[in-house]
C-alpha cells in the first residue's frame, strides 16, 4: 500500500489536527492512520519501514549485540521491536519480550497484528513487574541461547529498590549476551528536547537517562525517526 504522502508530512498533518482540535497527538496520528487504511499509527510505521525492519535491521546484528533501540514517542520503536522477535522467529530463532510498559494481552494483539503466532514454543513474553536484569537473566536459563531478547524498556529497569542501579544492569546484560550469543535489544526513549527539525536523527547525546548509564556499553544503536531507521555500531 502506498502512502499519500511522505511519512513526514503525514506527521505534520497530524500536528495541524492535533492543535486545530485540541486532541492529543497520538490521536491525531491515528486518525491520519487510518485515512490511510492502517488500524493505527505504529502499523503504519510498520508497513512504511518493513522491508528494512523484517530484513536488514536484524541482518545487521550479529550474536551478542547489546543493542539500543531508541526514538521519540509515536516513531514505532515497539513495532520495531516485535517485528525483529517476527523475523526471528520465522528464521526459527529463539524469541523473549520483556516489558515493563505493556501488558501480555496488548503485546500478543500486536504480535498478532504483525502476522505472528504469540503461542509458539520459541517465543516467551513476560510482563511481570519483577522485571530487572537477573530476573531476565534467570527466565533465559532455560531456554536456547543465540535468541533475539527485546526489553521494554530501558529507563523502567531500576524503578524498583530492591534493583541494582541502571549501570549495573546494562552491563549485566552486555555479559549475558556475549556469553549466550544472544541478540539483546533495549528499548529507549529519547530526551524531549531533541528537536527532530535541526537534527535528522537522534544519537547517544539525545537519549534520556533520569539515572546515569555508560552508553557504551551497548555495542550498536538503532534509531528511528520520521520513517528512518539507522542502524549504527557504537
Amino acid at each position: 500500500m502506498r502512502l499519500s504522502a511522505p511519512i513526514f508530512r503525514l506527521k505534520k498533518t497530524a500536528r495541524q489536527i492535533a492543535r486545530e482540535n485540541s486532541i492529543p497527538l497520538n490521536q491525531a496520528l491515528n486518525r491520519i492512520a487510518k485515512e490511510e487504511g492502517f488500524d493505527s499509527w505504529s502499523l503504519l510505521a510498520a508497513h512504511y519501514n518493513q522491508r528494512q525492519t523484517n530484513r536488514q535491521v536484524l541482518s545487521q546484528l550479529e550474536a551478542g549485540d547489546l543493542v539500543l533501540l531508541a526514538a521519540r514517542p509515536f516513531q514505532g520503536k515497539t513495532t520495531l521491536g516485535l517485528s525483529l522477535l517476527a523475523r526471528a522467529s520465522r528464521e526459527g530463532r529463539f524469541g523473549a519480550y520483556f516489558t515493563l510498559y505493556h501488558t501480555e494481552e496488548e503485546v500478543k494483539e500486536r504480535l498478532e497484528e504483525l502476522g505472528q503466532d504469540h503461542s509458539s514454543a520459541d517465543l516467551l513474553i513476560d510482563a511481570s513487574n519483577e522485571i530487572s536484569s537477573s530476573h531476565i537473566i534467570e527466565r533465559l536459563s532455560d531456554y536456547p541461547s543465540a535468541g533475539v531478547i527485546v526489553i521494554d524498556y530501558l529507563q523502567l529497569l531500576d524503578q524498583r529498590r530492591e534493583t541494582p542501579e541502571l549501570s549495573v544492569q546494562v552491563d549485566m546484560l552486555g555479559a549475558f549476551a556475549r556469553e549466550e550469543g544472544h541478540i539483546i535489544v533495549l528499548i529507549s526513549q529519547i530526551d524531549r528536547a531533541y528537536d527532530g527539525s535541526a537534527k535528522p536523527m537522534p544519537d547517544l547525546a539525545d537519549v534520556y537517562l533520569p539515572n546515569p548509564v555508560n552508553l557504551g556499553a551497548f555495542t550498536k544503536t538503532c534509531f528511528i525517526n520520521d520513517g528512518v531507521i539507522d542502524v549504527q555500531a557504537v
